[in-house]
């Protein structure tokens, strides 16, 4: 997610926690980025596959800042922690149970929603890539 403006870069969904599935959206994202003037920060929380050398290494290679929670403290990854908040109760409760494969599809259609059509107060009634169209529009 990128916190200026909400806008979901990348994501993976697996049924198990690999190093692949933490590694695999990490890359794609610091590609989005790689050319930003601004210091990036990626927060994520503290699972094993997190703190893994070759992510590690993937970051400082970047110039990427790591930012991890203490146990039990998880402000600098709450952002996400509220967007799956949201995507559960918007698009998952009280529906009924389905495959893995509808499950990443479903999850797949939400981002795109969420990214492009859900609006948002803070970003004055407009979705993200909205905000982000109309703010790199001003900055011309």
């Amino acid at each position: 997610m990128d916190l200026y403006n909400g806008e979901i870069l990348y994501y993976a969904a697996g049924t198990s926690p690999t190093l692949d599935l933490a590694i695999r959206p990490l890359k794609e994202a610091i590609e989005t980025v790689k050319d930003s003037r601004f210091r990036t920060t990626i927060h994520f929380d503290q699972g094993w596959q997190y703190r893994h050398k070759n992510r590690v290494k993937a970051l400082k290679e970047n110039k990427v800042f790591q930012s991890m929670s203490r146990k039990g403290n998880c402000l600098d990854y709450s952002p996400m922690e509220n967007l799956f908040g949201i995507l559960k109760q918007e698009m998952f409760y009280g529906e009924a149970l389905c495959t893995v494969k509808e499950l990443t599809e479903r999850i797949e259609r939400y981002i795109d929603y969420y990214n492009n059509k859900r609006i948002k107060q803070k970003l004055a009634g407009m979705s993200p890539v909205q905000y982000r169209n109309h703010t790199s529009q001003l900055a011309v």
